[in-house]
């Protein structure tokens, strides 16, 4: 493992961590508060890392949802992850193994597609496996001290933690949007295709998780066509 893509990755993750650890606190405070054992809180956050669905998860656990409710409100709600580790696939080295491939992709976040795929040229197995690790680190740590302070901060201070992800996406997608003419068309018709979902009434019924999906291909269909690029090998000649 090349160690200065490796640290590289650790620097690159660090940001990610901190702010996962500010909205894993505020997962594990409500899971304890809703009768979860510790060890369970940290358990979920060990095996998922996913904000969104594990909230959603543990809601519907608490409320007695069916196993079939529970299983298909997380895989929409993660199905964009699938398109993300496609997309790092293709600009990810091609000598990773297959297994290491497997493995790289259960830490694919929005925070670390958005990061991975601004570097430029090959992603290299070393770069990301660093990338990966430090967000890891931060939502488990995370849930573990919202667990154990579960009886400490008022729920106020839990809800404010919430809106941490998201400042902290923002912040990591506003850079490259003011370097790059693609990137910011891109976001400007992902945005319009959201709010424009959000306000047709058939469609404003549809869950967060397919949205994100039909925002994504849309917007990186349009903007794929009107801002071609070419492959890394013939930049490289």
């Amino acid at each position: 493992m090349n160690r200065i893509s490796f640290r590289q990755g650790l620097y690159d993750g660090l940001p990610i961590c901190l702010g996962y650890i500010s909205v894993s606190f505020s997962f594990g405070m409500v899971a304890t508060e809703g009768g979860f054992p510790i060890w369970v809180a940290i358990l979920i956050s060990a095996t998922n890392l996913t904000s969104a669905s594990q909230f959603a998860g543990v809601s519907l656990m608490l409320n007695g949802g069916s196993y079939i409710e529970l299983a298909v409100t997380t895989f929409i709600i993660n199905i964009r992850y699938m398109l993300m580790s496609l997309s790092v696939s293709q600009k990810a080295d091609s000598k990773i193994s297959i297994l290491r491939r497997l493995i790289l992709s259960f830490g694919i976040t929005d925070e670390v597609f958005a990061v991975s795929m601004q570097q430029k040229g090959v992603i290299t197995s070393s770069y990301l496996s660093g990338l990966v690790i430090m967000p890891y680190v931060g939502w488990v740590t995370g849930t573990i001290l919202g667990a154990v302070c579960s009886t400490i901060l008022p729920y106020s201070v839990q809800s404010a933690l919430g809106i941490v992800v998201y400042a902290m996406f923002i912040a990591i997608i506003i850079p490259p949007a003011t370097q790059n003419k693609a990137i910011l068309i891109t976001i400007i018709i992902s945005t319009i295709i959201s709010c424009g979902i959000r306000i047709l009434p058939v469609l404003k019924q549809l869950s967060s998780g397919w949205i994100i999906i039909i925002c994504a291909v849309i917007a990186s269909g349009i903007c794929a066509k009107l801002f071609p690029i070419k492959d890394y090998e013939e930049e490289e000649v």
